[in-house]
């Protein structure tokens, strides 16, 4: 019954990022004025590096491709915007801390059921 409700997991914690993502992919000039308030250096092509990596991270997690290693990935960067970015605002930092535990989890469990993970391993038994 886990490995089914992995999938659904996998679904929930990556929607975020993917969105998140996208938008400061989209919106970079924006996010890079929040950055340089922050204090960041070069804060557009930061902007850029973690629109990409939130993007992408959260496209892998919803694929189940190289699972639990970017699950630690996203695991340990949510716990770093959490305390470099969301220090003042506890509700912000909270739901970085659980995201964490979440992709930690994940990490723990594997991806379940419909990854390409899953399939990579079926395939490799097929030909050796």
């Amino acid at each position: 019954m886990s490995a089914n409700i992995l999938p659904l997991s996998r679904l929930l914690l990556s929607v975020l990022f993917i969105v998140s993502g996208f938008g400061k992919l989209m919106g970079a000039a924006g996010f890079s004025g929040y950055l340089t308030n922050l204090g960041f250096p070069a804060p557009l092509a930061m902007a850029y590096i973690v629109g990409a990596f939130e993007f992408f991270g959260g496209l892998a997690i919803l694929v189940g491709f190289q699972t639990r290693v970017v699950a630690i990935l996203l695991a340990l960067f949510c716990v770093a915007t959490g305390l470099l970015a969301h220090l003042g605002d506890s509700t912000a930092l909270m739901k970085n801390i659980g995201l964490a535990g979440g992709f930690l989890a994940l990490a723990a469990a594997g991806p379940g059921a419909f990854a390409f993970d899953t399939r990579s391993h079926t395939g490799a038994r097929k030909f050796a």
